[in-house]
């Protein structure tokens, strides 16, 4: 609960001999005061009733009013924690003087429809789930910028580990989301660096195990015998070429077209990112785009036949829907396919991109250029499958021990 209390600032006397008069208020042990534009001598003043003495010249009209003032703020304080779980001291502050620093809960919500209006879904989708949470959190409350401090972000931390179960890498997706916020808000100067949260709280994060195949389970995969045509052999197909182009994701992949191939290099417009890339096809993916070449086909039609050019994917949702789709049913038959190949690794179509990283790296390939080529803006992302090459390294010179 918060505590409100009427004081003297003594160590902000003026030349007349006077101190401001402030409100206290106390939530969670952290204070913010309020002017309430009063100043009185401190000979006149009664600390430990906060009021004044019968030796003010205005004892009775000036008690009333600090009466009237701090039932105000107490009544305020109160309506508020009925309201919303979340209440902070900045915020009773604001309500009470009428008042309000930039929303950080309204820069949330312009932040959605900005990804709603340039189409980014699945971005769209994680940071509305992310939202819906810290709303349920907040109640009726609203959420400014001021607020968001280590305090805070502990507390909403605990919040989601206790109350709703998060795992420690869920959590971190989304409080990810709250620091890429308030680095943009830092750029649009809607917020100071100096009260970044971010620079003293630390996000966690588990270690988890990438799955890859090895050289020899990959050819495993695509060696494995599979009807032409059915969808285990398109999934098959798909999974290898990723693996062998430059660990594309299936996104990116079930929506190349003949033009995006000019008969040496793919060249798309990654659609997560929006990066444009140019990816050299080796001599295997280009078997597997010579199985889908066909008389009388146009540059327009879908390499791969999971899209239909006759269906209209403009919507954004829509193709969302489809991809979403699509991509469940190919990590259901890539179960499938490896344990038929003999794999015994639990892989998903997101595996290809691992695969094609540590087989990049460990070929020599330099760390920069398997950044570029899979759109990672940052080369922290990348080092994650050094790291994984370079405990393969070790594991083989343990042969010598």
């Amino acid at each position: 609960m918060a505590s409100v209390k009427v004081l003297l600032m003594e160590e902000k006397i003026n030349k007349a001999g006077e101190a401001p008069v402030y409100l206290r208020i106390i939530k969670d042990r952290k204070p913010k005061y309020i002017s309430i534009g009063l100043r009185v001598k401190p000979q006149d003043w009664n600390s430990d009733l906060g009021r004044v003495k019968k030796s003010h010249p205005k004892m009775a009209h000036t008690n009333a009013y600090l009466s009237a003032k701090l039932a105000e703020a107490d009544a305020t304080a109160l309506d508020m924690q009925r309201e919303s779980k979340f209440v902070s001291p900045v915020q009773i502050k604001n309500t009470i003087m009428g008042q309000s620093s930039e929303s950080f809960l309204k820069y949330f919500e312009k932040h959605l429809h900005t990804l709603e209006k340039t189409g980014k879904i699945s971005s769209l989708t994680k940071a509305a789930a992310v939202f819906s949470k810290l709303k349920v959190f907040l109640g009726t409350s609203d959420l400014l910028f001021d607020e968001v401090t280590v305090s805070f972000l502990k507390q909403y931390e605990d919040y989601l580990h206790d109350e709703l179960g998060n795992s420690v890498n869920t959590i971190h997706s989304n409080l990810k989301i709250f620091r890429k916020l308030i680095n943009d808000a830092i750029r649009e100067d809607l917020f100071s660096v100096a009260r970044d949260p971010f620079r003293k709280f630390k996000l966690k994060l588990e270690k988890t195990t990438k799955s890859y195949l090895s050289e020899d389970e990959l050819e495993a995969l695509w060696t494995l015998p599979l009807k032409e045509g059915l969808k285990l052999w398109h999934h098959r197909n798909l999974f290898v070429f990723a693996a062998y182009a430059g660990g594309l994701r299936i996104s990116d992949l079930l929506q190349l077209r003949w033009s995006n191939f000019s008969g040496t290099h793919i060249r798309i417009t990654m659609q997560k990112t929006n990066d444009a890339v140019s990816v050299k096809v080796p001599n295997r993916a280009l078997e597997i785009l010579q199985l889908y070449r066909h008389d009388g086909g146009k540059p327009s039609d879908y390499i791969f036949p999971f899209l239909h050019t006759y269906v209209d994917y403009t919507d954004p949702r829509a193709l969302h829907r489809v991809i979403s789709s699509a991509t469940a049913y190919a990590n259901k038959n890539l179960k499938i396919i490896a344990e038929r190949a003999g794999i015994e690794k639990h892989i998903s179509f997101h595996s290809s991109r691992h695969t094609f990283a540590t087989r990049a790296l460990t070929k020599g390939v330099a760390i920069e250029l398997v950044s570029k080529l899979m759109g990672h803006h940052s080369i922290n992302t990348t080092q994650i499958y050094a790291k994984i090459v370079n405990e393969k390294l070790d594991q083989a010179m343990d042969a010598f021990n």
